[in-house]
């Protein structure tokens, strides 16, 4: 399959690492204004380097769109005339809607919005997606693609703005958390390596045992909670002390400002 990513900037480059390590592309085209930025991915076979996304577009089927918000209408405009019924345009961009790049490119497009997370870049990207009525029946396309690079979810688009803040906001707040189970384990005598270390896997065990169990997280929690306990004793600590209030009331937050920023972008 012939990609293109269309401004290769910090998520730019996590799907295009995803892409090449999971050797899922025929030819990739990446681009930037700035191409220095791109040094790291010269070396890798059928990567392209580009300056032009005129250029990137003539060589492609695939268009994964990762700019700024501010500038997708312009670059959409600029492309239109070399667009074809054969490209499938697929946006990353947070609170620009499907209509609005039918608006600026017409309806009768393949258009995709897709989600991401940075994890990406390891294979391991939770991923919305949803699509116009026009480009239905290459959904599965854009779910080959980013399934390779982790797990896609297909949603109606109005579920977006909380996917958004579900997964891509949600790297953040998961990194948070590891980071105080990190220091915790300092407080407790590890050292800031070993700590980490402890953290990390830890979390990737508990969420590898809901994957695979299909489990509430409830029931796990209470496989390792016993009467009197030092788990549940802790346990309760965190929520006398606000825990899951405070996650929950700071991931509506983000979707208040994520709505916020969509307002302002109309």
């Amino acid at each position: 399959m012939k990609i293109a990513i269309i401004g290769t900037g910090n998520l730019g480059k996590s799907i295009a690492k995803g892409l090449i390590q999971n050797n899922a592309f025929t030819s990739l085209y990446l681009t930037k204004r700035n191409l220095d930025e791109l040094d790291i991915f010269n070396k890798n076979k059928n990567v392209f380097l580009s300056t032009s996304n005129a250029e990137a577009v003539k060589q492609s089927e695939v268009l994964i769109f990762a700019v700024q918000p501010r500038h997708l209408e312009k670059i959409l405009l600029d492309i239109k005339p070399i667009l074809t019924d054969k490209h499938i345009i697929i946006s990353t961009i947070t609170g620009f809607s499907i209509a609005k790049i039918e608006a600026t490119i017409g309806k009768n497009n393949n258009i995709l919005r897709a989600m991401p997370n940075t994890a990406i870049a390891v294979g391991k990207s939770m991923t919305s997606i949803c699509s116009n009525a026009y480009a239905n029946g290459h959904v599965k396309i854009a779910t080959s693609i980013f399934n390779v690079l982790g797990n896609t979810l297909v949603i109606p688009e109005n579920q977006m703005q909380a996917a958004t803040v579900v997964c891509a906001s949600g790297i953040a707040f998961w990194m948070r958390l590891i980071r105080a189970t990190t220091q915790a384990a300092i407080q407790l005598g590890f050292d800031a390596k070993e700590a980490q270390e402890l953290a990390m896997f830890t979390c990737e065990g508990a969420a590898n045992l809901l994957i695979t169990t299909k489990n509430h997280p409830e029931e796990e929690i209470d496989k390792v909670t016993t009467p009197k306990g030092c788990t549940i004793e802790g346990l309760n600590e965190m929520e006398h002390k606000g825990l899951s209030a405070a996650l929950i009331q700071g991931m509506v937050a983000s979707f208040n400002k994520i709505n916020t920023i969509k307002k302002e972008q109309i």
